[in-house]
């Protein structure tokens, strides 16, 4: 009869499987992209969308505008037992630009198609924070408190380093985070296909350490006809092509060592200490990534000199993008200035510290867990990202920081490509596979 339902129609409780598909979809068509210059539609109306799917749970958002649309959200649920040390889920919600010229689909349409779905942030990484929110809704509905505090933070800004989000909030309104002993965010947890059909799964302990300079020659400004030896764009030019052709050799820190040692033992071929890099011609596409790690980087990444052809300028700029390791900062600067000689000056553009955390303790024990619940096979190792996240900002609290974003991926799939790359994707299994395993987390954190 019209009004009533049917009561031989059974409705199915509504999981986080169901819900983790659809919200990265939607997260995905809220255009969050960040070009770094503080324009961009900013992260609002996404903190907005988090903030009412948590409220329809129970959940009481708090959302932090320092600078106009640079939006984050944090709020805290409590657990069983509220002794316990908390810990910190955290997403960042905005992207990088893409053209969608030049994508295969809408870069910010959130399609199902080829079993994934599609767009920017797929997996950096609106698919983690539709993760986080859709676990956090299942639990909440069902009644399933974390054993411990849990603090969400929704994040503005980490594409342009976190100065309007993460940091602001560590350095503004650090008592959010009182009582935060762990934390869990982007870049790992995601498989690697080994032989035997079985898959490694990174989990990021270390970070290498940002170092973004601006570079600058002075000279003597002249016209371009005469004889001039003191030209500023000659001076640059040579100080940017000495940091682009160095090449630092191999340095194993504690993480990289522990992770091409288990490598090399899941593909039967004996590590070489002497020959770091031997290992990585079997991972595939991953060694671009993982191989950024065996050594410091700089990359030369912008010039700017001159108004004139014919107007000799008295300055001239250039950009690098220097990554160092845990622990060799001051080696790294000191090469750097070794190759840019006296008269080049050098600033920071960005700045931001390495980290390294041991592999070890009872939150690594539960991620492994959760993991090897839903693949029995799985082989859960440590790595350390090439690039940096807004892990760098929690730790000055004292807070250990990992990456564990969960996710079973096709073999053939180019992961690290995807980031910030054309053509974004995450599988739709994955995103559901990652949902299972942060419940499972969850409960043993």
């Amino acid at each position: 009869m019209s009004g009533y339902a049917d009561p031989s129609v059974k409705v199915m409780p509504v999981t986080a499987e169901d819900e983790v598909v659809q919200f990265c979809q939607e997260l995905i068509r809220i255009d969050t992209s960040n070009p770094g210059d503080h324009s961009g539609p900013g992260e609002r109306v996404a903190a907005e969308y988090v903030a009412e799917k948590l409220a329809e749970v129970g959940v009481e958002s708090q959302l932090f505008e320092p600078h106009p649309k640079r939006t984050s959200l944090v709020a805290r649920i409590a657990g069983e037992d509220p002794s316990r040390e908390a810990l910190l889920l955290h997403g960042h919600l905005d992207v990088v630009p893409a053209r969608a010229e030049d994508w295969t689909r809408d870069p910010f349409g959130g399609e199902i198609a080829d079993g994934c779905v599609w767009g920017r942030g797929a997996v950096d990484m609106k698919d983690m924070d539709a993760m986080i929110l859709a676990v956090v809704r299942d639990r909440l509905r069902s009644g399933r408190r974390p054993p411990r505090d849990v603090v969400l933070a929704f994040l503005a800004d980490e594409e342009a380093g976190g100065s309007w989000g993460a940091r602001w909030l560590v350095e503004e309104r650090p008592e959010l985070f009182e009582g935060v002993g762990e934390a869990v965010g982007e870049v790992g947890g995601f498989s690697l296909t080994v032989p035997g059909d079985r898959r490694m799964y990174l989990i990021e302990t270390a970070e290498k350490g940002i170092a973004w300079m601006n570079l600058t020659a002075r000279g003597t400004a002249g016209h371009g006809s005469m004889v001039h030896p003191d030209n500023a764009v000659t001076a640059l030019a040579a100080a940017v092509g000495r940091l682009g052709g160095h090449e630092f050799p191999p340095q194993l820190t504690k993480t990289v060592r522990m992770f091409l040692e288990r490598v090399c033992l899941a593909y039967g071929i004996e590590f070489d200490p002497a020959d770091p890099e031997a290992a990585l011609a079997k991972i595939g596409p991953l060694a671009r990534m993982i191989g950024a790690t065996l050594r410091h980087t700089l990359n030369p990444t912008r010039l700017d000199a001159g108004y004139k052809t014919n107007v000799i300028p008295q300055d001239a700029s250039a950009q690098v993008d220097g990554r160092f390791l845990p622990g060799y900062e001051d080696e790294f600067m000191a090469t750097v200035d070794e190759l840019l000689g006296p008269d080049i000056k050098r600033e920071f553009v960005y700045h931001d510290q390495a980290l390294e955390t041991d592999y070890e303790g009872a939150l690594v024990a539960a991620m492994e867990a959760a993991l090897t619940s839903e693949d029995p096979g799985a082989l859960p190792v440590p790595y350390c990202l090439s690039g940096g996240t807004d892990a760098k900002h929690f730790a000055r609290l004292g807070i250990r920081c990992f990456g564990f974003a969960p996710l079973r991926l096709p073999a053939d799939l180019d992961f690290s490509g995807m980031f910030h790359g054309v053509d974004e994707r995450v599988p739709v299994d994955g995103l559901r596979f990652g949902a299972r395993v942060l419940d499972a987390f969850l409960d043993r954190a």
